[in-house]
């Protein structure tokens, strides 16, 4: 399928630009300009309740989050998402994903905890994902005090994000708790070895390239045979059963395409309730370019129609 005209205009704009590869740039150079063209491109964040920043413990120091509450009219526990960002656990962060967390807030109406973990290549694996599970635990246990119900609490993120949203399910169910209810992953990143069918096929000019995600490998693993951790490739998990139920999103063209959906497929194999929506004609990152790309709009109307119906408010 040819790729949405919006998109298409978006990935023409990006070639004339010919900026350099991401490793040719100074670090603090590069996640400046990622975040200055991620605020660019975002759709208008929708109001809500309350916004704080916290932070949180976590095994290799404290963990920074964000907390949004939705508009509620006081009749009991919120549901909670708790939220992991996109950028190949190297680029943005919780600013990067201000709107994004707040559409999530407000269209699903639950409490959102973007979960600012640590970044490579200072710090390599697994503290992105330790950062994430002890964000999680935390809001398990602090339930109570953020107005939220413990019995209602999914992980979300999209990418390199949803890939540590993965990786908290499998570790929730392996340490018997924290009960999760959903899991939403936004074309995740379930496998750093890039050997699919997808990354030959759109693994250049489509703005996320398998070379770039080669260099997101080095950043954050430690050596190459950590590809095969499942906390970092969660598509190595032996074991899906038991897992929550999952909304997976797939962009047709994209190097992570096939990853996404093999993990859809894991799941269902293993018993768990899945949706897979794929958007044929659309490319990584879509998701969070809502000023530009239309189709995002109705992603993340299914999406939290989706958390609604996990949550049992819809």
């Amino acid at each position: 399928m040819p790729l949405d005209p919006q998109a298409k205009a978006l990935l023409d704009e990006f070639a004339a630009a010919g900026a350099p590869p991401p490793w040719e740039v100074p670090l603090a150079d590069l996640r400046a300009g990622f975040d200055e063209l991620s605020a660019a491109l975002a759709a208008p964040a929708p109001e809500v309740a309350r916004v704080d920043d916290r932070t949180v413990p976590g095994p290799h120091g404290d963990v920074p989050v964000r907390i949004y509450w939705p508009d509620s009219d006081g009749g009991g526990a919120l549901p909670v998402l708790v939220h992991f960002h996109g950028g190949g656990l190297v680029l943005l962060g919780l600013d990067a994903y201000d709107p994004i967390c707040k559409m999530l807030c407000a269209g699903a109406g639950c409490i959102v905890v973007g979960v600012g973990y640590r970044k490579a290549p200072e710090n390599k694996f697994p503290k992105a994902a330790d950062d994430s599970w002890a964000a999680t635990r935390w809001v398990a246990e602090n339930c109570a005090e953020l107005g939220g119900d413990a019995c209602r609490i999914a992980v979300a993120g999209d990418s390199a994000g949803g890939g540590l949203a993965a990786g908290v399910a499998h570790r929730a169910k392996a340490a018997g708790g924290p009960a999760l209810a959903f899991q939403l992953l936004v074309y995740p990143l379930t496998d750093f070895a890039g050997d699919t069918d997808s990354y030959r096929t759109f693994g250049e000019d489509h703005l996320i390239t398998a070379e770039m995600m080669n260099w997101y490998a080095a950043c954050y693993l430690n050596d190459e045979e950590e590809e095969d951790d499942p906390l970092a490739s969660p598509l190595r998990f032996t074991d899906f059963a038991g897992l929550p139920p999952a909304y997976i999103l797939t962009a047709g063209c994209d190097p992570l395409h096939d990853e996404g959906v093999a993990y859809a497929e894991k799941l269902r194999e293993a018993g768990v309730p899945v949706q897979h929506r794929d958007y044929p004609d659309q490319i990584h990152v879509f998701w969070s370019f809502g000023a530009r790309i239309d189709a995002a709009a109705g992603a993340h109307a299914e999406a939290c129609a989706a958390l609604r119906r996990a949550f049992g408010t819809e």
